[in-house]
């Protein structure tokens, strides 16, 4: 038997749509169990990092990619390839440094906030898709890559887009010097 052309593609939406829903009622009960938003964005980023660090054995296996030589091409990977697989969408990017180790990616829509229309006036310093930060620091520290991951802007909080900046923490000519060594 054969499966229908089209079943796989609705299965995966339906899957996401799943886990959209089920993640907001994650935060609602970590927001039950936390007093305050900075607990609640430690314990996302924690749960992220987890599932960062066995997601990329997942990713480099279904994406055949080929090892990145800086990190813009890193960047580029991670929007272009890794959103786009796992999120259905696929971000923005920008550099913003002159030393080329901080970028931001840019998402004009959040999938992970499609049921969620704004954060309660006494939340507002909760960062609701804190779990996305800690699954690229996650990812990127398997491949030995250090990096800092944080939210820029949120269109929760009001702003016209939502943006993750990564900052690398080492210069790309640090690592090259130590395999020489």
């Amino acid at each position: 038997m054969s499966r229908p052309p089209g079943r796989k593609q609705e299965n995966h939406k339906i899957s996401r749509e799943l886990f959209v829903l089920t993640y907001g009622a994650l935060v609602a009960q970590l927001c039950k169990d936390y007093e305050k938003d900075e607990d609640v964005n430690s314990c996302l980023d924690r749960m992220g990092y987890g599932i960062g660090i066995r997601l990329i054995d997942d990713f480099l296996a279904r994406s055949a990619v080929k090892k990145c030589r800086s990190y813009s091409e890193t960047a580029d990977m991670i929007a272009q390839v890794a959103f786009k697989m796992y999120l259905g969408v696929t971000p923005s990017v920008s550099c913003s440094s002159a030393t080329g180790n901080e970028f931001s990616l840019i998402l004009d829509k959040n999938p992970l906030v499609d049921f969620v229309e704004e954060l309660p006036a006494e939340r507002a310093s909760l960062c609701y898709c804190n779990l996305l930060c800690g699954v690229i620091r996650g990812a990127l520290e398997m491949v030995h890559l250090a990096a800092e991951v944080t939210f820029l802007q949120d269109r929760l909080k009001g702003d016209a887009v939502t943006e993750i900046g990564i900052t690398f923490l080492r210069k790309a000519e640090d690592r090259k010097h130590k395999r020489n060594k």
